[in-house]
């Protein structure tokens, strides 16, 4: 059985090398519409769990990932174990800090979900909401983002869907998945004009 176990866990580590998820739940979606190489997407209502980490982008986004993961994998008064979803997400926060934000499988209820031991870990209901979203691959370091950022809001110009918020990246893949191999979105909230 650890044979199996481990050329299991070697097989899902090169997947991700190449940009392979499997296994790994996203938030469920319905597209609205595709323009202008956007999506706009409805989510439903999602439960996530969040912390704010102060620094730049790049250093918060792993602080933040390193806390939250520490809470699915055990670092809660149960010690239960939750399983890893995508996106990643990271928004930013007040002053001079960023939230980054997991969604929690869509099982788990606000009720159900365990106490984080770190109360830095904060767990959040997030309403159904209307988003456009841009993806992309490859680098998604600050400037990469911003770059991206600005390009979904120019097209959604003249369009007939308005910004409804803060632009928010979401990172669908390890630091280690080969660059032009990732899936990264910058979406923003949108309701119509």
């Amino acid at each position: 059985m650890g044979l199996v176990t481990i050329a299991t866990d070697v097989a899902k580590g090169f997947g991700s090398l190449v940009g392979i998820r499997s296994g790994t739940e996203e938030p469920r979606y319905d597209v609205q519409e595709k323009i202008r190489g956007l999506e706009i997407r409805r989510y439903g209502p999602r439960v996530a769990a969040e912390t704010t980490v102060p620094g730049d982008e790049e250093s918060a986004r792993n602080a933040g990932f390193r806390r939250l993961a520490g809470y699915i994998f055990g670092a809660n008064v149960s010690k239960s174990k939750i399983a890893m979803t995508s996106p990643v997400s990271q928004v930013g926060g007040p002053g001079d800090s960023w939230v980054v934000r997991f969604y929690m499988p869509s099982k788990w209820t606000m009720e159900a979900l365990p106490i984080p031991k770190d109360q830095n870990v904060e767990l959040v209901e997030v309403p159904g909401e209307a988003v456009a979203a841009l993806r992309f691959t490859g680098d998604r370091g600050p400037g990469a983002v911003a770059a991206r950022t600005a390009e979904l809001l120019r097209a959604l110009d003249d369009t007939a869907w308005v910004p409804n918020g803060e632009p928010v990246a979401w990172f669908y893949d390890p630091p280690w998945t080969i660059p032009f191999l990732r899936r990264n979105e910058v979406v923003v909230r949108v309701a119509a004009r």
